[in-house]
């Protein structure tokens, strides 16, 4: 784990960048979710043009220990009309993320891809089999639903990110003891969030 760590550091940093350099054209951003490094929330721009343009969707970003040899385990926060993602759920149906991932892809072009699978929607592989016929069948009106669910659902991403994080017990517990919250943060990861543990190390 420690060294899919440090790369998901990297990864972060690198996405950080991005976002900088980009600033009103980004495609893609990310955040930590109370500063834990295997918990990520994405934010994919909806492409220009068809029903998701001018939308923010949320993707929830869970990162597990085996990474970058495992996927990483994607779902929408943002509620969204698509036939690869579920209506109820926000599960996905993406290759990449199952078993065409590979260690070379990051979390930013999997974000990427999924911006790409809103632009190109797959209803011979659907996540959400109402939603894939309605594609099919009559496709005015799944192009009509997937745009008022983009104006309904996607245009206030605030409330899904983790704009006042939860600071957990034991980072308050011994920031009152006036340690920074970083270092604090830091010395709970390296020590299993062994608060005694990480008090020894604080302390070292």
């Amino acid at each position: 784990m420690k060294n899919s760590k440090a790369r998901l550091n990297k990864e972060f940093k690198e996405i950080c960048d991005d976002m900088e350099k980009q600033g009103d054209d980004w495609t893609v951003k990310a955040q930590l979710v109370d500063d834990d490094i295997t918990h990520w929330k994405g934010v994919i721009k909806g492409p220009d043009g068809g029903s998701y343009d001018g939308g923010c969707f949320v993707v929830d970003i869970n990162i597990p220990s085996g990474y970058p040899f495992e996927p990483p385990k994607m779902k929408y926060d943002t509620k969204v009309w698509h036939p690869n993602v579920s209506s109820q759920t926000g599960a996905i149906c993406l290759d990449i993320l199952k078993n065409e991932w590979s260690p070379a892809l990051t979390i930013r072009t999997a974000l990427i891809s999924l911006q790409a699978l809103l632009a190109a929607p797959e209803p011979d592989d659907p996540q959400d089999a109402q939603v894939a016929n309605q594609l099919k069948n009559t496709p005015d009106l799944f192009y009509k639903t997937a745009k008022e669910w983009t104006q309904q659902h996607a245009q206030n991403p605030d409330q899904f990110l983790n704009a006042e994080p939860v600071i957990p017990q034991e980072v308050k517990d011994l920031m009152e003891m006036g340690f920074d919250k970083q270092k604090v943060v830091e010395a709970l990861a390296a020590n299993g969030n062994n608060k005694e543990r990480a008090l020894e190390k604080l302390l070292s």
